[in-house]
């Protein structure tokens, strides 16, 4: 699987409140918690994100409390996956828990720029930038954790295991 898109610049330590402001946790609805997703650190992200584009960040992005709906928020305003030098590690499963792919390569969220447009290849961890024919390689992702990405998280992959429909 390859995922193409721009990417959205953030910094260092960028926590679940920034992520989704604890003023929204009221809902569960997805598309509600997307209008709000990063409006903290940029008000009008929610309005200029595209479906497939992809946040690149610094130093331990979704640090903070572990709630879902930050990740449930970034997913639903159409993020298709996070390069960050590090991840909280409860964000990190809450990410891998609803299907939303994360990778961690420090040389890639260092040297993208916002507005680059690039292309991760899913299995092997590989991250292109075609326009500046620059190739970082993230830690790939165990083969368990791309069939949660596939089936759109964990829930829906017990489904399929389970020879169910996934929801």
């Amino acid at each position: 699987m390859r995922l193409e898109g721009k990417t959205w610049l953030f910094g260092d330590d960028i926590d679940t409140d920034v992520i989704i402001p604890a003023r929204y946790l009221n809902t569960h609805d997805p598309q509600e918690l997307a209008l709000h997703c990063m409006e903290d650190a940029d008000k009008e992200f929610a309005s200029k994100v595209e479906k497939g584009d992809f946040i690149v960040a610094g130093k331990n992005f979704g640090c903070g409390s572990s709630r879902e709906h930050a990740p449930i928020s970034l997913k639903a305003a159409g993020i298709s996956g996070i390069i960050a030098e590090s991840f909280a590690r409860i964000f990190f499963r809450n990410a891998m828990n609803i299907g939303l792919p994360i990778w961690e390569c420090p040389e890639a969220a260092r040297a993208l720029q916002e507005g680059d447009v690039i292309r991760v290849d899913v299995e092997s961890g590989t991250i292109e930038v075609p326009q500046k024919n620059q190739v970082f390689q993230a830690t790939p992702l165990p083969e368990f954790i791309q069939q949660l990405i596939v089936n759109g998280g964990l829930v829906n992959y017990a489904r399929v295991k389970l020879g169910k429909a996934p929801l």
